[in-house]
């Protein structure tokens, strides 16, 4: 089953689903007739309290343990849906190396301001009059890092779920495994009503039939895109990925494409003068990936000290720099312009005094 057969025709087939499925290299597993869940244990199972680790029954080729039972293997697959055709198709999103954003559209009453977007501070000046779900919170989100909407990401597979919300799935191609969260966790969340699944966790298969409805792909896309690296840096901020602080050092992310071209743009375009503005800048961006610890304002100082040392000596406007700055500063650290800014004025000002002078240019 191609990629461009999957239409109308077969999304009632669960096999179909299932095969076409286990083909990408997602391992499947079969969900309760009309349900979203996972087919029931063995009665076995059901009783003795044990976990899927040494389970017998796995071994054996049953379902038992949810998604720790999901299997790529054709035959195993075959008599799972031949047998029970009526079964659902579930994915196990950590081996099948998937990341998932489960969009949720029910509109609720709003938590707390912190609550809305987990680490990021939404001041009481701004309106949230017009916030009333998963979506909305999604796209404040994206908007707050300067990045299209994953809900109209026409280069993502989107499945419409019968609820009306949005699965926007993402394939991880490094070894980074993010783990899965509700919206409403008071521990790990990325956005208020936007589930995240990943290890640790399923998602329902396209095509796939309950009984409030068919799980239908959007638009013209079939197979995940990479996992933006945006998203990467969020997913990270809020503790999606376990990362050893002690044991090595955070990897800097890539300056924003947007965030790049201002700095060329402020540099002139002038070789080692943008490289060096890139570079301080680059760290401070980082910093996105954790809230706190990351030596932020050190990093924003530093970059100001730069890039006013640069201007003074002719080689960038201290208007073009002091943008680009607050950009970068803004992606970090949404919400803390105020900081910011005394942050980025102090650090122009005493670069100033010191002209940073390369390839022999002198002011």
């Amino acid at each position: 089953m191609v990629v461009e057969n999957w239409h109308a025709e077969w999304r009632f087939d669960m096999l179909s689903i299932a095969r076409w499925c286990a083909a990408q290299g997602w391992p499947v597993l079969p969900l309760a007739a009309g349900r979203k869940t996972p087919v029931a244990n063995c009665p076995q199972c059901q009783g003795s309290g044990h976990t899927h680790v040494n389970c017998p029954c796995i071994a054996a080729g049953r379902w038992c343990h949810g998604f720790h039972a999901a299997t790529t293997d054709r035959d195993r697959i075959d008599v799972w849906w031949s047998s029970n055709p009526h079964f659902g198709v579930g994915v196990a999103c950590g081996p099948a190396g998937l990341v998932v954003l489960d969009v949720d559209a029910h509109a609720k009453s709003l938590p707390s301001r912190d609550k809305i977007l987990p680490g990021i501070a939404i001041h009481e000046e701004v309106d949230l009059e017009g916030l009333k779900h998963g979506f909305h919170s999604l796209a404040l989100l994206a908007a707050l890092r300067g990045q299209p909407d994953p809900a109209a990401d026409e280069e993502a597979l989107k499945v419409r779920t019968p609820s009306g919300g949005l699965h926007i799935w993402y394939r991880a191609d490094d070894k980074r495994r993010f783990r899965c969260s509700t919206g409403s966790s008071s521990g790990r969340a990325l956005a208020w009503q936007v589930d995240v699944r990943a290890d640790g966790g399923y998602i329902v298969a396209p095509g796939t039939t309950t009984n409030a409805g068919t799980y239908m792909p959007v638009g013209s896309m079939r197979m995940p895109r990479r996992l933006p690296e945006w998203l990467a840096v969020e997913l990270t901020r809020t503790r999606h990925l376990d990362v050893p602080q002690q044991r090595s050092t955070p990897r800097l992310q890539a300056l924003p494409q947007r965030a790049r071209q201002a700095v060329i743009a402020a540099g002139g375009g002038r070789g080692r003068a943008a490289q060096i503005l890139e570079s301080a800048l680059r760290e401070v961006v980082a910093c996105a990936a954790v809230t706190e610890g990351a030596g932020f304002s050190d990093k924003l100082n530093r970059a100001a000290y730069t890039a006013g040392g640069l201007a003074a000596s002719g080689y960038a406007t201290i208007t073009d720099v002091e943008r680009v700055l607050r950009g970068a500063a803004d992606y970090a650290r949404p919400g803390q312009e105020g900081r910011s800014t005394q942050i980025i004025r102090s650090g122009l000002n005493a670069g100033a005094r010191r002209p940073l002078h390369i390839e022999g240019h002198f002011a």
